[in-house]
């Protein structure tokens, strides 16, 4: 970016006085009008003098003619909650005469700071300057930094006038993304690991993990024993893909949570599906970001070091803006996992009723293996506290009802890590208030 300072009217300069500046130019209007009053000719020459100085400076500044050039880098461009960012900030003095004085300010949102401001005393013809400041958000989301503004003063402080750049730069704050352990999960041989090829015909009976019938599927496919059990009809899935897949359901429901900033149960349930995603990344997975309204961010095809990288990073994007949603149920959520559903689903939901209950046992069916994160939000409202181990009845029913539809449910209250919630999906780990229950017959140890 760049911008040039040319001479414009008086009255532009006029504007540009600082108190200084107008100071003395009062005073010596003043001075002028005194001995014009009172017949003193060297009050007349003291005033000419006072109101001369800040006009010159302003002839002066308005008739200086140079060009400088400004850039702006961000160290990282995505910073994560809580982490600071640096912004280097380069200001080259491209014409043949030297800049007088100046002041860099730029331009940043209240919750990144104040605004850095910056004295640059003078700029060499060729030369240039650099500068750095530091930025710091406790709230994610996206953060316009610029335009850069220069303040060319005069050498009295008589006046001052402001240029801006054009370009703005875009700082991206996403969710705390914690170190996962590895854990195995309910049926994960159906896409992860080193056999990511294998087929069901490898498989017994009893491991078969069905999903529901869709039209134009061979009826010779129908799982007659999982039809029995569900109460529809289910067909045998015929080859895993050869990538293992993942779905992060996050649910963004207003209603569903409770507290306010970030210590609320929606910001927890945010960074949790921001460590679960990217964790699952690092594994292997070809993972998509879902929500309750059905919106999806699906992960690139590429692999390896560099297909992690944009998959955690638009996954990362995506979570940095989201927020709550108006709606009151997970059905547009169920609509699109209906579609394409299959593989690991890890839903992170607030608080749940029976209907909502009665949808999850449906999404179960349509995965090879179903995690849920269930938010106790109550403790984030400030209720229990006083008594935080003790279970809360209608929660442990809540549990237990999806982990009769076969999920594996990770109970959260406010305080509890991810990391070792996350342990818990190990079922030989998994300890305290109503976390344990009997594992569903597919778990298996590490």
């Amino acid at each position: 970016m760049s911008a040039v300072d040319k001479p414009s009217g008086l009255r532009q300069g006029l504007r540009g006085l600082t108190t200084r500046g107008r100071s003395f130019l009062a005073a010596g209007i003043t001075s002028a009008l005194c001995s014009y009053a009172f017949g003193q000719d060297a009050l007349f020459q003291v005033g000419v003098l006072l109101a001369a100085l800040p006009l010159a400076s302003a002839v002066l500044l308005l008739r200086t003619r140079y060009r400088v050039a400004g850039g702006r880098r961000l160290t990282p461009h995505r910073a994560a909650a809580g982490q600071e960012a640096r912004v280097h900030l380069r200001l080259d003095n491209v014409s043949r005469v030297p800049t007088g004085l100046l002041l860099l300010e730029d331009r940043v949102p209240y919750v990144l700071g104040p605004r850095p401001r910056f004295v640059l005393d003078r700029v060499e013809p060729r030369g240039f300057r650099e500068v750095s400041y530091r930025v710091r958000s406790d709230l994610r989301g996206r953060y316009l930094l610029g335009p850069l503004q220069l303040r060319v003063a005069d050498p009295f402080g008589m006046c001052e006038l402001t240029r801006a750049f054009n370009a703005s730069d875009v700082l991206t704050v996403v969710p705390q993304v914690q170190p996962l352990p590895a854990v195995r999960l309910v049926g994960e041989w159906t896409g992860h690991g080193d056999s990511n090829t294998r087929t069901l015909a490898l498989a017994g009976d009893d491991d078969v993990i069905p999903r529901e019938y869709r039209h134009g599927d061979d009826l010779r496919r129908v799982h007659w024993k999982s039809t029995a059990r569900y109460g529809e009809l289910m067909v045998r899935r015929e080859e895993q893909p050869l990538k293992a897949r993942a779905t992060v359901l996050l649910d963004t429901r207003e209603t569903a949570h409770r507290g306010n900033g970030p210590a609320s149960s929606f910001e927890w349930a945010v960074s949790c599906a921001a460590s679960v995603g990217v964790h699952l990344m690092e594994r292997g997975y070809r993972t998509r970001l879902l929500t309750d309204t059905g919106l999806a961010v699906p992960g690139p095809e590429g692999g390896g070091v560099t297909g992690i990288a944009e998959s955690s990073g638009m996954l990362l994007d995506a979570l940095a803006v989201v927020e709550h949603s108006d709606g009151s149920s997970l059905g547009r959520a169920e609509e699109v996992l209906r579609l394409g559903g299959e593989g690991l689903l890890v839903a992170v939901l607030g608080s749940v009723d029976d209907e909502q209950l009665e949808r999850l046992g449906r999404l179960r069916r349509t995965a090879g293996t179903a995690v849920a994160v269930l938010l106790d939000t109550a403790t984030w409202a400030g209720l229990r506290l006083l008594m935080p181990e003790v279970a809360d009845p209608q929660a442990a029913r809540q549990a237990q009802r999806l982990r009769e539809a076969g999920w594996t449910v990770l109970p959260a209250q406010a305080g509890d890590s991810v990391p070792a919630l996350w342990r818990l999906a190990d079922h030989s780990t998994r300890t305290g208030p109503y976390r344990n229950a009997a594992p569903h017959r597919n778990e298996v140890g590490e």
